[in-house]
């Protein structure tokens, strides 16, 4: 369970600066702007390659959806991207990945491509090819360097791969040595064009919890400012421990500002859990829909998975997920607040606002405890959840954001 000691030294500082105000809304005010950097921190992810590399496809694993959804990106075996096309995320809006038309044109100049096509307004570029890392790869890829933006070269359709080379090597297929090979060739070819450490993905839009996506992500992940990375980890989806818990760490880093948002705008003479209830039913909602066990994410996990929507549900037991109403997590907040009462004290010699609205720090601590309990049990809840769907491919591997082993393309010998 959650306990309001796990706030570090510099969260109590940072808490403490801010509610040193005598102006209550002043404080408020602050707290949510700090919250409005993370709610609306914009993330612009351009996609490029050649016509049938698998771009649209991408996009769409990368947004959770499937190629024949309302909200996918068109898909089909000829170039279907004539401009920029922008495809925001379906849960977080303000990470949108953008369709760029094809560079495989003989008349290909990649700093003209780049001009037609606003480099400045991307974060940074992914390059998919689905066969050879070939010259115009290359070409974009300097002319992104040289104009201060970062790319990341990416081998799509790698499970194809996988799956001619056992048909034709049969008892000799080894698919440890084919994606070996696939990592070297790769490397190589991209060094010997001019490309230093080139950072090259090997991915499965079809299997995202396969070969390199994960390392993808958490390389991306890794390269972010704060707000960028807040949203985009959050965007993850929940195929492994190690994105649950990514997400768990995320959403831990600002609880405190949440529930002090949420307690200091409604400190109001009146009974002793004095905090605003919407507020955080609203957040829990969130912290449901981030870990994927809300009733929408459970049914899109079903049909891509193909388990029962029974079964996954049951995998949820905690009460964050289980039961979520009005009267519920005031039931919640009021246990709470009486078990944690003897936190207020040691916040009183810390902060000496909330030492003058006594109601108001238990409100804090109770609701501070409650949010933090609910990022534990809902991110238990969701790896239970995963782990019944992908059954024995569920990684439970806790990984780093180190940079991932540089993986490659693959060609027929």
């Amino acid at each position: 369970m959650a306990n309001l000691q796990t706030l570090s030294e510099r969260e109590v500082q940072e808490m403490s600066s801010l509610v040193q105000s005598n102006v209550m809304s002043e404080v408020v005010a602050q707290l949510q702007g700090l919250l409005d950097k993370f709610r609306t921190a914009t993330l612009d992810i351009a996609v490029t390659g050649e016509s049938g590399s698998g771009k649209s496809t991408f996009i769409n694993a990368f947004r959770g959806l499937g190629d024949e959804e309302a909200e996918s990106a068109p898909t089909g075996v000829t170039e279907t991207t004539k401009q920029a096309s922008v495809y925001p995320h379906p849960s977080y809006p303000t990470v949108r990945l953008w369709d760029l038309p094809g560079i495989g044109t003989p008349d290909f100049h990649p700093q003209l491509y780049l001009e037609k096509v606003n480099l400045e307004r991307y974060d940074f570029f992914i390059i998919i090819t689905s066969e050879r890392f070939k010259e115009n790869h290359v070409l974009l890829a300097q002319s992104i360097k040289s104009m201060g933006k970062k790319f990341y070269f990416v081998r799509s359709k790698i499970d194809s791969d996988i799956n001619c080379c056992m048909l034709r090597r049969g008892n000799n297929f080894s698919e440890a040595d084919v994606l070996q090979k696939i990592r070297d060739d790769c490397v190589n070819c991209l060094e010997e064009a001019g490309v230093g450490r080139p950072k090259v993905f090997l991915i499965s839009c079809f299997e995202v919890h396969k070969f390199d996506f994960a390392k993808l992500q958490e390389t991306l992940a890794s390269e972010l400012d704060s707000h960028k990375r807040h949203v985009f980890l959050l965007a993850l989806p929940s195929f492994s421990s190690s994105y649950i818990e990514k997400k768990k760490q995320a959403l831990s880093s600002i609880v405190w500002k949440t529930a002090l948002s949420a307690c200091l705008a409604a400190v109001l003479p009146g009974p002793l859990v004095n905090c605003n209830i919407q507020t955080l039913m609203e957040t829990l909602t969130s912290y449901q829909q981030h870990f994927g066990v809300d009733h929408n994410s459970l049914f899109k996990l079903s049909t891509k998975t193909g388990r029962s929507y029974q079964e996954l549900r049951s995998q949820v037991t905690s009460s964050y997920g289980v039961e979520l109403s009005y009267q519920r997590v005031e039931e919640l907040l009021k246990q709470a607040a009486v078990g944690q009462r003897w936190l207020v004290g040691m916040l009183e010699g810390r902060i000496p606002f909330l030492g003058n609205i006594v109601n108001g720090g238990v409100s804090f601590v109770a609701s501070y405890y409650l949010l933090k309990s609910a990022i534990d049990e809902l991110a238990e809840d969701g790896k239970r959840v995963m782990k019944a769907a992908l059954q024995d491919e569920y990684d439970t591997t806790e990984t780093t954001m180190d940079e991932p082993e540089d993986p490659g393309f693959f060609y027929f010998d």
